[in-house]
Parts: C-alpha cells; structure tokens; sequence
C-alpha cells in the first residue's frame, strides 16, 4: 500500500486524472493536486483533504513548487507534446520518479530521445505511456514473450465495444497529426515509416464471446514506441475494431458517460496479442472495462512499484522493461482479466 506518501497527480482534474487521484487515496497514498486552474483543483479537493498546488507547464518555478514535498509525479495532462518535457525537467530538478499516460506516439518518442541518456545518469526513473495505450501493450507482449528474446512480430489488436473519447484525447489526436503532418505511421522492419495511404481494412478473430470482427489495420498505437524500445520485434502492429474507430473519428461522438459508483462508462475491451517466432506462437489475451477509468490502476501500480524499489532498470523505460511484466499483470487482477498462452492458437487471429 502506498503508506501515506505524497504523490503529485498534474491534471488531476482531467478525466482520466480523476480516474488516478481516487485511485491513489483507495491505494493509501496522498495525492497532491496540481494543475493551472485554481478554482478546478479545490473543488476536486473540496472535503477530502488533498493538497493543492497551482502549476502550469511553461511556468518551472511553479511546477517546482507545485512538486516540493512529493514521492513522485504522475502527468495527467495532455497534450504531452506540450507537457510532459517540462514536467520531466521539474522531476529531474527534484529527484523523484516521473510517470505519465501519453498515448501521443511523437510525445513518448520524444522522451526517449530527449531524457534517456540524462535520466540513466541521474539514477531517475522515468516511465512514460503507463497507460491503457503503450504500457498495458508493452506488459501484454513482454508477459507474451516468456523466454524467447527475439520474436519475428508481434499483433497488438484492440477490440473495444464502443470509444467515446474525451475532449483530451481529442485534442491530442490533433496534435499528433500536425506534427506527423496528416501522415500515418507504421512499425515495419524494426523502424517507423510514414505514409500517406489509407490504412487496411481487415478481419481479426477475436477470442470469445466478441468473434472474427472488421478491424483497421495499422492503426498506430504508443505500443510502436514502447514495445521496440527493449523486445527484439522488427515488425509491430496495432489493431482497432472498426465501430470503435469511427466513434473516434466522428466529431459528434459524446464523452463517456458513468454507468456505476466508480465513475466507469460502460465500454468494455479486449486486447489480443499475439506474438510469432518461426513457427511458434505465444498470446496475452486481457479484458476489462472503460480504458480510461483502468489507466488509473496502471498507473498507481506502477508509482507504487517505482517506490517500494520494485525495478528492473534506472533512466527512461517503459512499462515492461522496467517492470515484471506478468508479475504486474497479476496485480491488476481485481481491474482487468489476463490469460497467457504459449502454444499456438489456431484459428483465432486471421493472419494480417
């Protein structure tokens, strides 16, 4: 548990950081609200007892303030191509772990290519896209792999009933477009490419009770990024049910709506993963509901981990390099099912 320590929650008053301050509380941690609107973060303090501290991504003395006395900082807040180096920097001035739930593809690389090399000399740990996109990937794949050090590719295919997105993911998905200029991107032959052309149209066999479903091919998820920083995959792909992608796409899609005391909405995924060496097969298959409410258990996992010395590695690393990745999937249990398998299973996927 997480004994009373104070751990800084930037964005607390976003969705999905909501979702992770009510997490840290039931986890026995201090959550210390932070953000740039002062009114947003004393009404979700209001009776609870949380401290605030008011903090904004171009301000670095603020966020030195804002981060003095804590453990460790989560970033909440998007867009993480604008926030997440300048959170980084505040927690490398202040010697704690930071964490964030990027999905943004640019932002993740963009701290492996900035912070790497600083955040391993400084012994920090850095954990970017500990999230429903790009750590619980990473974990599925690395829980995959088992033994093997190498595999020929891996399937990452998402298979969500439904995908209101928030105003934040909204706004993120722009940012990421301008700054890939309306392209899409592919992990293909251990390296990203560009492209211009329209992603496939396919078939996936999903386990049961959700069946053979159209999905889009090559829909480029944060996994391109995590998964290749330590597996040895040259090709990695990443899947969404089609119904799910035009939710996305549709500019009248509605926010998630909370169908229990959690403040869940009623989607519900599954994550198939498969990954293929020669002729063998080894599959994670996870399930769960509403992948933004189950970042917060990810995410408060892994800070937990990060703070009781539960690491693999120091300097920027994703979620299952610098975790044991079935050993964390385990301790989602009470969140989100998992079922590892490392014979073939035939007849479930169709082959992209």
């Amino acid at each position: 548990m997480g004994s009373g320590q104070t751990v800084a929650v930037f964005g607390a008053y976003g969705h999905t950081g909501r979702f992770v301050v009510a997490e840290l509380r039931e986890r026995g941690f201090l959550p210390l609200l932070t953000g740039r609107d002062a009114d947003r973060l004393k009404a979700l303090a209001y009776g609870t007892g949380s401290a605030t501290g008011t903090a904004s991504a171009d301000d670095p003395a603020s966020l030195d303030r804002a981060l003095a006395g804590a453990a460790a900082v989560i970033n909440c807040a998007g867009p993480f191509a604008t926030t997440a180096a300048p959170v980084i920097e505040a927690a490398l001035r202040a010697g704690i772990p930071y964490l964030d739930v990027a999905a943004e593809i640019e932002a993740n690389l963009d701290t492996f290519a900035h912070f790497a090399g600083r955040a391993r000399d400084a012994g920090a740990v850095v954990v970017p896209a500990m999230a429903f996109f790009g750590g619980f990937g990473d974990l599925l794949t690395t829980a995959a792999m088992g033994d093997w050090t190498a595999a020929d590719e891996a399937h990452i295919a998402y298979g969500l009933s439904s995908w209101h997105p928030t105003a934040g993911t909204r706004t993120a998905g722009a940012v990421s477009r301008e700054r890939r200029g309306g392209r899409r991107i592919v992990h293909t032959g251990g390296r990203l490419e560009y492209r211009d052309d329209a992603p496939p149209a396919l078939q996936w066999a999903f386990p049961d009770p959700m069946g053979l479903r159209p999905v889009i091919g090559e829909f480029t998820m944060a996994d391109v990024v995590t998964v290749p920083s330590h597996l040895s995959i040259p090709e990695v792909r990443t899947y969404m049910t089609a119904e799910a992608a035009r939710d996305l796409a549709a500019p009248d899609t509605p926010s998630p709506a909370a169908v229990d005391g959690r403040g869940r909405s009623g989607q519900t995924f599954l994550v198939d993963v498969v990954v293929r060496s020669g002729g063998a097969e080894r599959r994670a298959v996870a399930r769960g509901q509403d992948i933004y409410a189950v970042t917060a258990p990810l995410v408060v996992e892994a800070v937990d981990r990060v703070l009781t010395g539960r690491t693999r590695v120091a300097g920027v690393a994703s979620a299952g390099e610098v975790f044991d990745a079935a050993d964390f999937l385990r301790a989602l249990a009470p969140h989100i099912t998992v079922e590892l398998s490392g014979s073939p299973a035939e007849g479930r996927s169709t082959t992209p």
